[in-house]
């Protein structure tokens, strides 16, 4: 047996021995080896946190990586496809300015089309215009002639008679005449003229009716108004010695006063003729829209019936109250005529230079 297989057993008995000695000296020695093996389990813990710790960060950074790879991956599409979307765009931009070159060559053309359109309807018009000087015949300036003494005697039978309703007799016949002209130019002429006849149809109808009613009521009443009584005597005479002296004196000497009474009882009816007079002259004068002459005839009825009749009584009262009634509201206005007139007249005129013109502009080159 050599050596080393000595040693275990050395080694057992030895170990015997210690058994046995630590046994006798007690338990300190077994806490001391639990001791150390609490710290080994500690650090093991800690290296498998540390372990377990750095596998966690490293799959995180794994699983970023991907991710990152992912999104560029994603990226790089967007890119590829918004880099064919500006190509696209390119090329429609393009396109739209082919389109637009091509569109402004066509307004360019159309423009020109107009222009020469432009040209050729204004050669049109001085053609026709031309035509329709030469088709001015002598039928239409008879008719224009006519028209033009029709609207001169309406004016001149309205300025100095105040007959309006010859006046719009003489422009209907007026408009009858220039409805027969074959000039479409003289057209315009018929508003004005169809203006002038309304302006004296309404000068004529404002108020009239009811006046002429009212005169006529008048004019039947002044046959029954009162006239104003003659002179009576001023009191009761009096009493004593001084009723016999001048019941004396009266029948020597009788004053009396010459305007005391406006008429005599006998002159009645010739008093109230002038009041009725006066009245049909304001009718007259209504009727021939005479404004001057109404109001100046209704003054003379008023002043009439208060010098001739009694103006305490209540029927010459409603009579003087009408009177007064009428003269607040006398006729409108006159109606200004002659507008239609110088309008013929000028575009008579401006017919007459066309000729002449075009004549001078032709014998210029």
């Amino acid at each position: 047996m050599s050596q080393d297989d000595s040693l275990p057993d050395s080694g057992a008995s030895a170990g015997a021995r210690s058994d046995t000695s630590s046994r006798a000296r007690g338990t300190p020695p077994a806490r001391r080896g639990s001791g150390t093996l609490a710290v080994a389990l500690l650090f093991s813990l800690v290296a498998l946190g540390g372990a377990g710790y750095v596998g966690w960060r490293q799959w995180q950074q794994e699983q970023g990586n991907a991710a990152g790879n992912a999104t560029l991956a994603a990226l790089r599409q967007q890119v590829d496809a918004l880099q064919g979307a500006a190509s696209a765009g390119d090329s429609e931009r393009n396109l739209l300015r082919q389109r637009l070159s091509d569109a402004d060559q066509v307004n360019r053309s159309l423009r020109e089309e107009v222009l020469s359109q432009a040209e050729r309807t204004r050669n049109l018009e001085d053609a026709l215009a031309k035509l329709s000087e030469k088709t001015l015949s002598g039928h239409d300036a008879m008719l224009l002639d006519e028209t033009e003494s029709l609207l001169r005697m309406a004016k001149e039978r309205y300025d100095l008679f105040h007959d309006a309703q010859g006046a719009l007799s003489a422009y209907a016949l007026a408009d009858q005449a220039l409805a027969a002209v074959n000039d479409g130019a003289f057209s315009g002429l018929r508003q004005s003229m169809g203006a002038e006849r309304e302006a004296l149809g309404k000068s004529r109808t404002v108020n009239i009716d009811a006046s002429l009613i009212t005169l006529s009521d008048l004019r039947a009443s002044m046959m029954q108004l009162p006239l104003k009584p003659l002179d009576t005597a001023s009191g009761d005479t009096a009493p004593g010695g001084w009723s016999r002296i001048v019941g004396a004196l009266n029948n020597v000497v009788k004053v009396q006063r010459t305007n005391g009474a406006p008429l005599s009882v006998a002159d009645a009816r010739f008093a109230r003729e002038l009041a009725a007079i006066d009245l049909a002259q304001a009718q007259a004068a209504l009727l021939a829209s005479d404004r001057d002459g109404y109001v100046a005839a209704l003054k003379r009825a008023d002043a009439g019936i208060a010098a001739q009749f009694d103006t305490h009584a209540a029927p010459v009262q409603q009579a003087r109250a009408q009177l007064a009634s009428l003269m607040a509201t006398p006729p409108g206005a006159p109606v200004q005529l002659g507008a239609a007139l110088n309008e013929l007249r000028n575009l008579r005129a401006v017919h007459a230079l066309k000729p002449a013109s075009s004549s001078s502009t032709g014998a210029k080159p």
